[in-house]
């Protein structure tokens, strides 16, 4: 790892002295790919193609070249900072995402437009995403039932994969380094010959486990202190390999076939003696992924399109000690395998030149098996949706979407969408309503859990089959104004939830001790009562309201110079038994900012990105609230332009002025933000067209 980094250092500091030098100066030719990146084409706000401006549901775009001039090499960094109502709050099992306040299993995360699914104590597995594929991310907030179905409350994130077009080879390579052994390295060849394409992707992404503070409380959050070795940020390694195929043998017709592996084993350190914490076993993540599908396009105006998607994730414990109880070193013990199917059949319609139409039908079917809660079932859903997009007259277009939804568990649905925008000149406003709903999980239903000891103590979980399915009404109103250089959006929204599904803390009376014993026969004795008071149960708790505001704004200052400016004001609450409290895990207000830096000498382009987020606190109900914290990080590419080649070293530096959350640990104490300071960033990406 030190000669790595000492490599792409030299190699950062040749680039550098490179630039110094006195070369021509040409005009910066990437002025017009500024300004279309304030109206890109979108696809997730309505299903089909169009440019941001004409879509009546607003959407929030990041495209690849805005992610690579931050530097960053993983998805959650990529949200991090430039999306401030996104949040990932780190715990020992990964990052749980939030989205306008709403966390995981309300957002619905779509690669292609086909959803993913696995999970781990409520954190979705992202580190399957191969950034280096990466075109652009769309961001939709607030329900989208009527065109996806369940989980789609908080918003949808659509993750758009670049595709192979005119260039008959192209080869692309990403290195990234930095310190605590994080080391990023992606590969993508891309041929495309007669109607004929493939592409062929790699990553391999470590870093290593560590922690700001060796100390933590002994009890409670004061006096005697213990070192303790359990990491506060999980170290891991993983490897994704992926192929995609295909074949358009007429104009009329294409088919593609897809299958995407990945494999992601964590690092956590063992005991050592006189230390608290270590763990005998590590993690292990496998997830196989296969997407197959054809288009037919009857004319220009209408095409029909039909899509299969198999996504099957599988996680548990790799033993790295004998003393395991009945494990080995080596040993593996399978605790949860999730498998989604979906089969959907979609019909395009342009019946006028100012409207699109679409039909579909769709079929899901979700496997869980989970060893640990003593689950083994499934649940189908069948859907059927239409949706209108017109332009009603001049500047003002309508969507009227609805969509019905038969699911094994709770029955029949509907989730109704109406959008409406008026757009006169360089002025968008937008109003929306659209009602979403979310399917009790399969955990959430038929969930049999205990565990000997988790945060001091025995933990019982159990799932509830008279659940009602989570339903929302969301309700935005938003203005933009973009012209050629500036450009501007303030959306205010407000969502409310019913039916909210929590984890509910009951007392436990004689009944309730009587109940578990019989339950748990070989697990729960008289002596397991003295350190467990509570046990838990999923139930609908009564109702949440967030209300918000979103202000995303960008200016071009000159052809090289521009700035960007988000911001996020959240104000989530639930009422549980009648008493309102803040939502779990919210945080009020957030912010991105960043001044990016453009500029060609001949052959060489200097690229400059200054990226800071800040955050106010993010509040626990349970625990203590993490403190907020801002910080910023410089980035900087310098790109060597030749005809065929593309060399593009990088160097910066995250965390500039070494902002680190140092505190003592104790088991009721929470971190928003991570970093162990100061780093210094390099890397190389190559590229042959």
């Amino acid at each position: 790892m030190v000669k790595k980094l000492i490599f792409t250092v030299v190699l950062g500091g040749f680039v550098l002295g490179a630039f110094a030098q006195n070369h021509k100066k040409r005009e910066y030719i990437n002025f017009a790919d500024s300004i279309f990146q304030m109206n890109p084409v979108v696809v997730t706000g309505n299903a089909h193609h169009e440019y941001l401006k004409s879509s009546t549901t607003p959407v929030h775009v990041m495209t690849n070249r805005e992610i690579e001039k931050t530097g960053v090499s993983t998805f959650n960094d990529a949200l991090t900072k430039l999306m401030p109502n996104v949040e990932f709050m780190p715990n020992a099992m990964g990052s749980y995402l939030r989205l306008n306040g709403l966390g995981n299993k309300y957002i619905l995360i779509l690669i292609n437009g086909r959803k993913i699914t696995g999970d781990i104590a409520g954190n979705v597995e992202l580190d399957r995403i191969n950034m280096g594929q990466v075109k652009r991310i769309e961001v939709l907030n607030g329900a989208a039932s009527s065109l996806y179905g369940s989980d789609a409350i908080g918003g949808v994130i659509n993750i758009i994969t670049s595709q192979p077009k005119d260039q008959l080879v192209s080869v692309t390579a990403n290195t990234r380094i930095s310190g605590k052994g994080q080391f990023t390295q992606s590969a993508n060849v891309n041929i495309s010959y007669k109607g004929l394409t493939s592409s062929t992707n790699f990553k391999h992404d470590e870093a290593d486990s560590y922690r700001n503070n060796p100390l933590e409380y002994a009890k409670g959050n004061s006096g005697d202190t213990q070192e303790c070795v359990d990491p506060l940020f999980l170290g891991y390694h993983t490897n994704s390999i992926g192929e995609r195929l295909s074949y358009q043998p007429i104009e009329k017709v294409s088919v593609y076939g897809e299958i995407n592996h990945s494999y992601k084993m964590t690092d956590r350190p063992l005991p050592i003696e006189g230390k608290e914490g270590g763990y005998t076993y590590d993690l292990r993540f496998k997830t196989l992924r296969f997407n197959a599908g054809a288009n037919y396009k009857f004319s220009q105006k209408h095409s029909v399109q039909i899509d299969f998607t198999s996504d099957n994730y599988r996680y548990g414990y790799e033993y790295n000690s004998a003393a395991s109880g009945n494990f080995s070193k080596g040993d593996y013990d399978l605790k949860k395998r999730q498998q989604f199917y979906d089969v959907e059949l979609k019909n395009i319609n342009r019946f006028t030149s100012k409207s699109t139409t679409i039909f579909g039908l769709d079929y899901r079917n979700d496997f869980l098996l989970a060893t640990a809660g003593n689950t083994d079932n499934h649940a189908y859903t069948l859907s059927a949706y239409g949706q209108h997009d017109m332009q009603a007259i001049k500047d003002f277009r309508v969507t009227l979407g609805v969509r019905y939804d038969k699911h094994e568990t709770f029955g029949s649905r509907f989730t109704p969408k109406v959008a409406l925008s008026f757009a006169p000149g360089d002025f968008n406003f937008r109003i929306n309503y659209a009602r979403g709903f979310r399917a009790p999980g399969l955990d959430e239903l038929y969930y049999h859990y205990f565990k000997s000891k988790m945060g001091g103590k025995p933990v019982v979980t159990f799932g509830n089959k008279d659940l009602n399915p989570e339903t929302s009404d969301y309700i935005s109103l938003s203005g933009s104004y973009t012209n050629n250089r500036f450009s501007i959006t303030i959306t205010g929204f407000m969502n409310f939830i019913d039916d909210m599904i929590v984890k509910d803390n009951l007392s436990i009376d004689d009944a309730a001790k009587s109940m578990l014993m019989k339950e748990f026969p070989n697990d729960i004795t008289e002596a397991t009562f003295k350190k467990m008071t509570t046990y838990g149960q999923y139930v609908n708790s009564d109702k949440g309201i967030i209300k918000g505001i979103n202000v995303h704004s960008s200016y071009i200052i000159t052809n090289d110079l521009s700035i960007t400016a988000n911001y996020a004001y959240t104000y989530a609450r639930t009422k549980t038994a009648g008493v309102w409290e803040t939502l779990e895990r919210s945080v009020k207000n957030s912010a991105t900012v960043a001044a990016n830096y453009s500029h060609s000498w001949g052959k060489y382009t200097l690229n400059a990105n200054l990226n800071g987020r800040f955050q106010s606190k993010t509040y626990f109900i349970d625990y203590e609230n993490a403190p907020g914290f801002g910080t910023v990080s410089l980035n900087t590419t310098h790109s060597f332009h030749f005809s065929k080649f593309l060399v593009e070293p990088s160097l910066g530096v995250d965390n500039i002025f070494d902002k680190v959350d140092n505190r003592i640990d104790w088991s009721k104490r929470r971190y928003a933000y991570l970093s162990s300071g100061r780093m210094l960033v390099a890397g190389v990406k190559l590229k042959f067209n």
